[in-house]
């Protein structure tokens, strides 16, 4: 190895150990340092007054919330994505091109304009509103979607819906539809061919699409914030994190901090179980 090879790998290593260092420090400083922060200002005033504050009614109420709009979100979301993806990749039809582009909707729409969208479309000077009305005094029902928990899930659905479907569009892509048209030929009909061939092959991107909607759905609070009225009724745990430090007062400060901490826990659940179906899916292929 000559004298210019050594100052080429001389240079790489440095350059490489630079691009490390900065890495290592972004990361600790935008995102370790802060969880950190968030865990030990939970325990600031000890580990009884941690779970007192998780155990309020308004915590719980929230964290309820949270799990049904989630799970709501996730279930609609998953049957939407796999429907969505199968028509985008196995069908061509006019305005192909525009359905895809509005699924992206979400990516690039503020959160808060959402919500607004939904109060301008259901609530009192929303076209949609003579309608519920309508049913309420013909069926003598009390359907309120604005500033209730259906707007809530509906909020939690709508920035949550792209995510599924664009793990399991490309996987389609790339398998393309040789073996279904084989199944077919042989005989099988359309849900078997769906269970017995598509499915192997998108399982493991769907999966990763459901943990990033969970992820997307337990954060959210834009949307939410705008559909969402009543603490203790309405409100998820970001927007009872929110409440709780805008009191104020020392003990409601180190109270949001501890309910934040559950998220910071829940994340964490996210984080590994993400990892996870992505070692799977490697070792699979």
């Amino acid at each position: 190895m000559d004298y210019s090879d050594k100052n080429k790998t001389f240079s790489r290593k440095i350059t490489k150990y630079i691009l490390i260092t900065v890495s290592v420090l972004f990361i600790a400083i935008m995102l370790v340092l802060p969880l950190v922060s968030v865990i030990i200002n939970s325990l600031k005033e000890g580990i009884a007054f941690y779970f007192k504050s998780l155990s309020t009614n308004y915590v719980t109420s929230a964290l309820g919330v949270t799990v049904m709009a989630t799970l709501i979100s996730v279930g609609v979301n998953t049957f939407f994505g796999i429907v969505a993806s199968w028509l985008l990749t196995r069908f061509e039809f006019r305005g192909k091109n525009t359905l895809s582009t509005l699924i992206d909707i979400p990516f690039s729409i503020s959160p808060v304009i959402a919500g607004l969208a939904f109060i301008m479309t259901f609530g009192r000077l929303g076209w949609a509103s003579p309608v519920i009305d309508w049913i309420n005094s013909t069926f003598g029902t009390d359907i309120q979607i604005v500033f209730a928990l259906p707007g809530v899930v509906l909020a939690t659905i709508f920035v949550t819906f792209p995510f599924i479907s664009r793990e399991v569009v490309p996987v389609l892509n790339s398998v393309g539809h040789d073996e279904e048209e084989a199944a077919a030929l042989m005989g099988a009909k359309g849900f078997k061919i769906f269970r017995k061939v598509t499915f192997p092959h998108i399982k493991w991107a769907l999966l990763y699409g459901i943990i990033l909607c969970t992820a997307r759905a337990l954060g959210e609070f834009g949307a939410v914030n705008a559909l969402s009225k009543t603490r203790g009724q309405t409100f998820t745990l970001p927007l009872e994190i929110d409440a709780l430090y805008m009191s104020g007062s020392a003990d409601s400060i180190t109270a949001s901090f501890a309910v934040s901490s559950l998220l910071v826990v829940i994340a964490v659940a996210v984080l590994v179980a993400r990892n996870i179906v992505e070692y799977r899916a490697k070792k699979d292929n």
